[in-house]
């Protein structure tokens, strides 16, 4: 399947973009740019016209900043707990640090030879991070009934100008070793902002070495086969929208928040494989299964998704638009799925959970026989929080081999 090609500016400031982070601004050369986009550099002068147009660009593509700030709050998921979430996301931000560090320290240290519309977009940017954090943080802090002498704006921007400075040292120089291991410096600064910010509060959680690493276990709910075939026949009749939805979330195990990211481009066709891109959260690349719960949908070049793509006429990058060709907002998926299970019910009596496709897409791969590790790569989880899936795998393939058993048995008879 042919997709649509991205246009010249978007393609050069991707390539910019990965070489700034690969290399750093001052490293990076147009010549470079315009061959990572497979343009001409005279191409990149007529859009751009110099490197740091390009860069201010870069800047001001708020997919950049609103990209990096969704994984870290995302991946900072205890949201009611202050300690919990200042150290998920100072965890996760030096991760995205460490990703890019010629970058950083291209920003850090050269940013005084921008021009100055550079330097605004790029606080600009950082600003409205912030922002989006310290939203987060509020919650967490209201939830716990703290009171707190700082803003919650306040303690983010002094956070991350601590975990920036620490990056810094760390990646540019040598011998300078105060903190033995990152968690202890993680450990350190979260104490300090938990006594610092809330010094009359004695409802605060201690922290420990340990729990800067410790996924709290979490019931799973994963849809019998049944249902999921029943979900799949009603989206079928319902549209071809709905039938790639439903694929996707059993298919590939994507979350909500991920195929509201899915663009056009995302979708790879191989000739035995069908992938998908995940740029949001944490990057990899996820197989479209061909069989869901012992039926198959398909085949890599032939499948519901394909289909969708295959009907539209319009000219939206994203993956799933609503009926006025834009981008699918989160409360029209959820409106999706709620009309698609509408008289479904769980063995538990309750209405089926989008959350719950991804948990089901978890369990059937480990069923099928893939080990613990690739599913961690797979799935963007962190290993300790798949063993729960693992658990629930190992009961599945039990009462599976139990039922085995008894066929055998009966036919013997």
């Amino acid at each position: 399947m042919s997709t649509p090609r991205k246009s010249t500016k978007a393609r050069l400031i991707e390539a910019a973009l990965d070489l700034f982070a690969e290399k750093g601004v001052t490293e990076t050369t147009t010549k470079a740019v315009a061959e990572r986009a497979q343009v001409n550099e005279v191409t990149l002068f007529r859009n751009f016209g110099n490197k740091y147009r390009l860069l201010l660009a870069v800047l001001q593509d708020s997919a950049v900043f609103a990209k990096l700030v969704h994984a870290l709050v995302e991946r900072a998921d205890s949201k009611d707990n202050v300690a919990d979430f200042l150290q998920e996301y100072a965890q996760e931000s030096l991760r995205t640090l460490e990703k890019a560090p010629d970058l950083v320290r291209s920003i850090v240290g050269e940013a005084g030879n921008y021009p100055v519309e550079n330097r605004l977009a790029l606080g600009k940017g950082l600003s409205e991070a912030n922002r989006y954090v310290a939203e987060y943080l509020e919650k967490a802090i209201a939830v716990q009934g703290l009171s707190s002498n700082l803003t919650s704006e306040q303690i983010v921007n002094l956070l991350n100008f601590l975990l920036v400075g620490y990056f810094v040292v760390e990646s540019s120089t040598e011998g300078y070793n105060f903190w033995d291991e990152e968690n202890d410096f993680l450990d350190s600064i979260v104490k300090l902002f938990l006594q610092g910010s809330f010094p009359t509060s004695e409802t605060i959680p201690t922290v420990t070495e340990t729990s800067i690493v410790k996924i709290e276990p979490k019931e799973i709910e994963d849809l019998p086969g049944s249902l999921v075939r029943s979900l799949f026949r009603k989206a079928k009749k319902t549209g071809k929208k709905e039938y790639a939805l439903i694929y996707i979330l059993f298919g590939a195990g994507l979350s909500l928040e991920e195929i509201l990211h899915l663009e056009r481009s995302h979708s790879v066709v191989e000739p035995q494989q069908h992938i998908l891109q995940i740029n949001y959260g944490r990057e990899r690349q996820v197989p479209l299964n061909q069989w869901v719960m012992g039926f198959r949908y398909g085949s890599a070049s032939s499948n519901p998704l394909i289909q969708w793509l295959k009907s539209r006429k319009d000219e939206c990058a994203s993956i799933f638009i609503n009926d006025a060709s834009n981008p699918i907002s989160e409360a029209e998926l959820q409106t999706i799925w709620q009309e698609l299970t509408a008289d479904l019910l769980t063995p538990q009596g309750e209405s089926p959970q989008i959350s719950q496709a991804q948990q089901t897409w978890c369990v059937e791969m480990l069923m099928k026989g893939i080990d613990i590790e690739d599913l961690s790569i797979l799935s963007g989880m962190e290993i300790e929080e798949l063993t729960q899936y693992a658990q629930r795998a190992r009961n599945k393939s039990a009462l599976e081999a139990a039922a085995r058993i008894d066929q055998k048995k009966s036919l013997k008879n």
